[in-house]
């Protein structure tokens, strides 16, 4: 694994980093803590270039969403709920936050800030998720995307682990690295 992410013009991007995956939520990611350890050793690298994202749920879930809301009726709560509010010390940083209702955070609002092929360090909840949306769908639409391993928490660490080998395969698009 490659080390220590190229900064030069690239965007952090911290997924997620909301109370839904902390905690005893049905959604925590085991190692949050871990993740955001390692999205603070970074953010001093990024001045000006920080965006975050939040998952909120739809007001009106549609097509399969139907379903997913009816398996998680817990997370079908307004975006404004305390339960979709960044934690600290992300909360409290300066710059954008993009919100979306999809998993992939790869779109129309993260472009609007970023660009529309540019240089991204993914980290966050949930690898085997968030981070794996927002990662193939920027690679596909011509963005350089870094994915810093031991600043990003999955469901498991076997997801984790297997969601890092699955961006992997999509090299030289999407570089898997440590901040260390």
């Amino acid at each position: 694994m490659t080390s220590a992410p190229d900064t030069g013009d690239a965007w952090l991007v911290v997924i997620d980093m909301q109370r839904v995956f902390t905690g005893d939520s049905q959604w925590a990611a085991p190692r949050f803590d871990d993740a955001a350890a390692g999205i603070q050793r970074l953010l001093p690298r990024f001045t000006d270039r920080t965006v975050r994202t939040r998952f909120v749920a739809p007001e009106h879930p549609q097509g399969a969403w139907v379903d997913y809301y009816r398996d998680w009726p817990f997370a079908l709560v307004p975006a404004d709920d305390p339960l979709y509010d960044l934690t600290e010390p992300f909360a409290a940083l300066d710059g954008p936050v993009v919100t979306e209702t999809s998993f992939g955070k790869w779109g129309t609002g993260l472009q609007s800030v970023v660009g529309d092929q540019p240089h991204l360090v993914l980290t966050g909840v949930s690898t085997d998720c968030c981070v794996l949306s927002t990662a193939l769908a920027a690679a596909d639409a011509g963005a350089r995307v870094t994915v810093v391993a031991d600043a990003c928490a999955g469901a498991s660490d076997a997801d984790h682990e297997r969601a890092l080998d699955t961006m992997r395969l999509y090299a030289p698009l999407i570089t898997v690295v440590d901040t260390l």
